[in-house]
């Protein structure tokens, strides 16, 4: 259902704020979501007329999101028409121009309709939010007292690569599962892993960094998601090797929170920007005129998405 363009002579079928949604746009939009639809209901067989509806809806809801952005970046100078005829006009645009450059093209050198969409909703998106969020005043302006404020309303979701954790390592050699079985079980009787005794059984201490966790050292990557789910003090379910179970447990860890915000506060004010952007395009997709015509929408039949 990728890669098609629709060229029979547009039909009016709904107005958006405005502007013409045509039976062609409705139709592209429809066949672009029938996939996630069809999984949605847990259709198998042919689409009936209740799930036309269905997908014809769920397209409508996307479009006047659409042109609510797309009114937007329009008002900006980023485009210059909101509608599907100008959205097929920018495509061979696209594709035309990618084909007569004479310089190396990153990325696809042909889009299909359904890949320009997502292309271009990708790039107008971003460059609304860098357009909008300039400078105090702009509508979205975020402030650094509201970004520290969302840092400081959940610091734990920002501050894993500055946090450094203090653990005890246990290593015990198991020679079967019944041997793996009784030290699971004194290991669980046990109020800390020193207190565990067994032959062969090395205990350790250490320290990791959990900025440090990033690259390619898979072990260290591995050791920070468990010891990131254990609160001081407790001791983690057993990893089992070749011929050894090991267990660890979380002796504390310290938080360098101005290293945190240092590294998230770019990150929590893009995702400011991106909530206000997403409030404000929906307040212009639900203010907006939306009218639709019934016997238009009617005449789609399950035969039209297949």
């Amino acid at each position: 259902m990728t890669g098609f363009l629709i060229t029979s002579r547009p039909s009016p079928i709904a107005t958006v704020a405005g502007t013409e949604v045509t039976r062609d746009e409705l139709l592209f939009h429809m066949r672009r979501l029938a996939p996630t639809v069809q999984n949605e209901l847990g259709l198998t067989g042919p689409w009936d007329r209740a799930a036309t509806d269905t997908l014809a809806d769920r397209a409508l809801t996307e479009i006047k999101a659409d042109r609510a952005l797309l009114t937007l970046a329009r008002e900006q100078g980023l485009v210059t028409s909101v509608d599907h005829t100008g959205f097929l006009r920018d495509l061979a645009a696209e594709n035309r121009r990618r084909a007569e450059s004479t310089e190396v093209v990153y990325g696809l050198t042909e889009f299909t309709a359904e890949e320009f969409w997502s292309h271009r909703r990708t790039a107008l998106t971003t460059q609304v939010e860098q357009r909008l969020s300039r400078t105090a005043g702009d509508p979205l302006w975020v402030t650094d007292d509201e970004v520290r404020a969302a840092y400081d309303a959940d610091p734990d979701s920002w501050n894993a690569n500055a946090t450094t954790y203090a653990y005890r390592k246990l290593v015990v050699p198991v020679v079967d599962d019944a041997a793996a079985a009784s030290l699971r079980q004194r290991v669980a009787d046990a109020a800390t892993l020193k207190d565990i005794t067994a032959d062969g059984a090395v205990l350790t201490t250490g320290t990791l960094d959990g900025g440090a966790t990033t690259g390619l050292n898979t072990p260290d990557q591995d050791l920070h998601a468990v010891l990131t789910a254990l609160q001081p003090g407790e001791i983690s379910a057993p990893v089992a090797g070749a011929g050894q179970v090991t267990y660890y447990e979380l002796d504390g860890r310290t938080v360098d929170e101005q290293a945190a915000y240092a590294d998230y506060s770019r990150r929590i004010r893009q995702s400011l920007v991106e909530q206000r952007l997403g409030r404000l395009l929906q307040h212009r997709a639900d203010s907006g005129e939306f009218v639709v015509d019934d016997a238009a929408l009617a005449a789609i039949n399950p035969e039209d998405v297949q």
